[in-house]
C-alpha cells in the first residue's frame, strides 16, 4: 500500500476538527521483586516516569504525526495535569483550543507498570460545568467553517453535551462527521457520517447476535436507523467490517503481535479521517486504518503511527 503524492499533499493541506473528552495517561515504570508483606500485592519500585495524551488528545495526536493539520477543542481543569496536557499538544504541533474549568479535575489515567506489564490503574475524573460547556459549544462554532473534516471522540466523560448540535451544524455545513462513540444512547450520533464502534459497544446498543448474518443484519439495521453514510465496527482479532448503503466489506487483523490494545480505536479513527481528506474512499482508507491499528497494538500504552511506519516515506516527505 502507497499514497501517491497528490493523495499526501492533500492528506497535509486537509483541517482536522478535534472534539471530545482529554485525558492525561501517566505511566510508572519499575521493577518487582517482592511481594508486600502488608497485603499480597507486588511492590514496584518505580525508576522511570511518562506522560502521554490521552482520549481526544491522543486521536489528535495521532493525526499530527501523520501530518494533518489538526485543531483540537476540549475542557481542562485549572489544575497541573491541565498545563501538562496544554504542554504535550504543543510540542506535537496540535493547536490547542482548551476551555478551562477551576472546579474540574483534569481526567488523569495512572497505569504502573512492572516488567512489562501493567499492574494498576488509577483514575481521576470529574464532569465539566455546564458554564464551561456552552462556551466551549461557541468555539465549536466558531471553530466549524474552518474545518473540513469533524471528528467526534467521545470517551463518555460529560465532554460532549452538546454532540447532537454538533453533528447537525457540521452535516448543514457540508463538514463530514467521523464519531468514536459511548454508552448505550447513539440516538445522539443520528446524521453522523460515519460510527466507529467497537465490538463491546456495538453490542451494548444492537444486543447479542446469534451468527455472522445476525451481526450483519444488526449493523445494518442501526446504520438506516441513525441515518449513517457508514458504521465500521472494529471487532480486536477479528479484524474490522464497514457497512454502507453500497454493502459490507471486511477487513482482517493484520497485527503480527499485540502487546497493547490502548488507544487502538484512537488510531482507527485518526487514520480513517486522515485518510479521507486525503480523498481516499472510504473502503480504502477503512484498509488503511486497519493497517495502522496492526501496528499500534504493537507498542506499550497510548501510541501514534508515523508515515514511515503506515506506508514506508520517510516522515520529512509528509511535510514537503
Amino acid at each position: 500500500m502507497k499514497l501517491q503524492p497528490e493523495q499526501q499533499q492533500a492528506l497535509t493541506q486537509c483541517r482536522l476538527l478535534v472534539v471530545g473528552d482529554v485525558m492525561l495517561d501517566r505511566y510508572w515504570f519499575g521493577d518487582v521483586s517482592r511481594i508486600s508483606p502488608e497485603a499480597p500485592v507486588p511492590v514496584v519500585r518505580i525508576s522511570r516516569q511518562e506522560e502521554r495524551l490521552g482520549g481526544a488528545a491522543n486521536v489528535a495526536r495521532n493525526l499530527s504525526s501523520l501530518g494533518v493539520a489538526t485543531t483540537l477543542l476540549s475542557v481542562v481543569g485549572e489544575d497541573e495535569a491541565g498545563h501538562a496536557i496544554e504542554r504535550l499538544l504543543t510540542q506535537s504541533g496540535i493547536v490547542a483550543r482548551m476551555h478551562r474549568d477551576p472546579g474540574l479535575d483534569t481526567i488523569i489515567k495512572l497505569r504502573v507498570i512492572g516488567r512489562q506489564q501493567q499492574l494498576l490503574r488509577i483514575d481521576f475524573e470529574t464532569t465539566p460545568s455546564a458554564d464551561v460547556l456552552s462556551g466551549k459549544l461557541a468555539s465549536f462554532h466558531a471553530l466549524l467553517p474552518h474545518s473540513d473534516i469533524l471528528l467526534l471522540s467521545d470517551y463518555g466523560k460529560g465532554g460532549l453535551r452538546d454532540v447532537a448540535d454538533m453533528i447537525a451544524a457540521a452535516r448543514a455545513a457540508g463538514v463530514p462527521v467521523l464519531v468514536d462513540p459511548k454508552g448505550d444512547d447513539y440516538e445522539r450520533y443520528r446524521g453522523a457520517t460515519l460510527l466507529t464502534p467497537n465490538l463491546s459497544e456495538f453490542r451494548t446498543v444492537a444486543g447479542s447476535w446469534q451468527d455472522e448474518a445476525d451481526f450483519r443484519r444488526r449493523a445494518d439495521n442501526l446504520r438506516q436507523k441513525l441515518d449513517l453514510d457508514a458504521l465500521l465496527i472494529t471487532r480486536s482479532e477479528q479484524g474490522m467490517t464497514l457497512f454502507t448503503a453500497s454493502g459490507v466489506t471486511h477487513q482482517p487483523a493484520m497485527a503480527r503481535e499485540v502487546f497493547d490494545v490502548s488507544g487502538a480505536g484512537d488510531t482507527v479513527i485518526a487514520t480513517l479521517a486522515a485518510m479521507l481528506g486525503a480523498g481516499l474512499a472510504i473502503e480504502d482508507a477503512v484498509a488503511w486504518s486497519n493497517r495502522a491499528a496492526g501496528i499500534v497494538v504493537g507498542k506499550l500504552g497510548t501510541a501514534v503511527v508515523t508515515p514511515q511506519e503506515l506506508w514506508g516515506e520517510p516522515d520529512s516527505a509528509i511535510a514537503e
